[in-house]
C-alpha cells in the first residue's frame, strides 16, 4: 500500500507540471486557478479546523507563514510563471529534482551546516543537471522563466524545512496553505489587483484544473505521500520521489506534443540520479 500510495503521489506530481504548463493558454486567468487550487482544500479541510488551532498556534507564526509562502500563493505563482514559457521537463525537473539543493543552501544559510562528502557529490549531480538543462536555452525569457522555476524550488525547500520544524500533522499543513491562500486571492480579486475570467469559462475548462491542482495536487497527494512516508520512509520516498521529473517529461509528449530532446532527457537523468544519491547521504547521516 504504501508503494501504491507512492506511486499515486508521482503520477499528481507529474501532473502538476503539465497542468502548471498550460495554465497560461487556459480559458481561466492565474487568479482563477489559483483560487480553485486553495478554496477545494480549504472546503475539504476546513471541518478539521478546530481541531487543529492548538497545533497550529504552536508551530508559531513565522513557520506557518513561510509554510504558506512556499507551498502557497507565491510558490503556484512561480511555478505557472516559470511554466508559461519553459516546458513540463523544466517545471518537474527544475522544482522537483532542485529541492534537496535548495534544502541544503537554506541548510547552510541558516546555521552554517555543510553537507557531507557524499551530499556534495549528490548536489554536484544535481547542479550538472540543471546546467545541462539550462545550458542550450535560448532567449531573456526561457532563461527568466528558468530562473523563476528556480525560485519556486528555493520556495519548496523553504516549505520542506519549515513543516519539519513546525510539527504539524498533514491536515494542519494543508489548512494552514489552503487558508491564506484563498483569502489572500479573494482580497486580489475582490480589490481588482488580480484579473479573472471568472464567468468567461465554462465548467468543462475549468475541470481539469479543479480535478489536478483542486483535487489531487492539493488534496490527495497531501494525504498519500503522508501515508508513503509513514509505510516506507522519508528516504525511499525521496528516491521514489525522483522520477517525477522523468515522468512528467514522458507524459509532455503526448499530452502537450512536447518533444523530449537527448540534452533534456539526459539532464532529467543525472538530476534523478543526483536525488537519489541525496536520499542516501540523508540516510547515512541519520
Amino acid at each position: 500500500m504504501g508503494y501504491l500510495a507512492m506511486a499515486a503521489t508521482v503520477l499528481v506530481w507529474a501532473a502538476f507540471a503539465l497542468s502548471a504548463r498550460v495554465s497560461e493558454a487556459s480559458a481561466l486567468a492565474f487568479a482563477d486557478i489559483a483560487l480553485i487550487r486553495a478554496v477545494v482544500p480549504t472546503l475539504v479541510f476546513l471541518p478539521f479546523l478546530p481541531a487543529r488551532l492548538p497545533m497550529i498556534r504552536r508551530a508559531g507564526l513565522g513557520n506557518c507563514a513561510v509554510i504558506a509562502i512556499g507551498a502557497g500563493l507565491p510558490f503556484f505563482w512561480l511555478a505557472v510563471r516559470g511554466g508559461a514559457v519553459t516546458s513540463a521537463a523544466h517545471v518537474s525537473a527544475l522544482i522537483a529534482g532542485t529541492v534537496p539543493g535548495s534544502v541544503a543552501l537554506l541548510i547552510w544559510l541558516r546555521d552554517g551546516t555543510r553537507p557531507t562528502p557524499l551530499g556534495a557529490g549528490a548536489l554536484g549531480l544535481i547542479l550538472v543537471g540543471v546546467a545541462l538543462i539550462v545550458g542550450p536555452i535560448a532567449g531573456a525569457t526561457a532563461l527568466g522563466g528558468a530562473v523563476t522555476l528556480l525560485l519556486a524550488s528555493l520556495c519548496w525547500g523553504a516549505f520542506t524545512l519549515a513543516v519539519k520544524r513546525s510539527g504539524l500533522d498533514p491536515l494542519g499543513c494543508a489548512l494552514v496553505i489552503a487558508l491564506p491562500s484563498t483569502l489572500g486571492m479573494g482580497v486580489l480579486m475582490a480589490t481588482g489587483l488580480a484579473r479573472s475570467n471568472w464567468g468567461s469559462f465554462t465548467l468543462e475548462e475549468a475541470m481539469p484544473f479543479i480535478l489536478v491542482q483542486g483535487l489531487c495536487v492539493s488534496v490527495l497527494a497531501l494525504l498519500t505521500y503522508a501515508f508513503a512516508i509513514a509505510q516506507l520512509g522519508s528516504g525511499r520516498c525521496a528516491v521514489l520521489g525522483s522520477v517525477t521529473p522523468a515522468l512528467a517529461a514522458l507524459m509532455a509528449v503526448p499530452v502537450l506534443g512536447e518533444p523530449l530532446d537527448l540534452p533534456t532527457g539526459l539532464a532529467i537523468c543525472v538530476i534523478c540520479a543526483g536525488v537519489c544519491l541525496s536520499a542516501r547521504a540523508g540516510r547515512a547521516g541519520g
